[in-house]
């Protein structure tokens, strides 16, 4: 749950997380689809995304895309992670099916131990 107050956000206990995997020449309004998806993702008050790069991957195509110096691939795997309260996160999921046209959506429940943001910091 969300905790309100006047400093960063505060998620603890219960949560869901929502996994975006796309291609990192994936594109959106003219610019990286992750970084698009962590721009709306910050827009709507998200407590927060992040973006991790794969080294290796296959997907829906079954082509492998790695970055090993003797393959010349352009698109490696990238997934954006985003957790907050299952209101938040089911109420951002039209954003996600609008922007990602090729990719997989995923949902998890989990269990948030700690999360605060540094002090001094504000969210939005």
């Amino acid at each position: 749950m969300t905790l309100p107050g006047d400093g960063p956000a505060r998620l603890h206990g219960t949560a869901l997380r929502v996994t975006v995997y796309l291609g990192e020449s994936d594109t959106a309004n003219g610019r990286p689809l992750y970084s698009e998806i962590v721009r709306r993702a910050r827009a709507a008050g998200l407590a927060g995304a992040s973006v991790f790069r794969g080294v290796e991957g296959f997907g829906a195509s079954s082509r492998v895309h790695t970055s090993r110096l003797l393959s010349l691939s352009e698109d490696l795997p990238v997934a954006v992670v985003i957790v907050d309260t299952e209101q938040h996160v089911r109420g951002f999921l039209p954003v996600l099916e609008e922007l990602v046209g090729e990719g997989l959506i995923t949902l998890d429940e989990v269990e948030v131990v700690r999360y605060a943001g540094r002090p001094g910091s504000a969210r939005g």
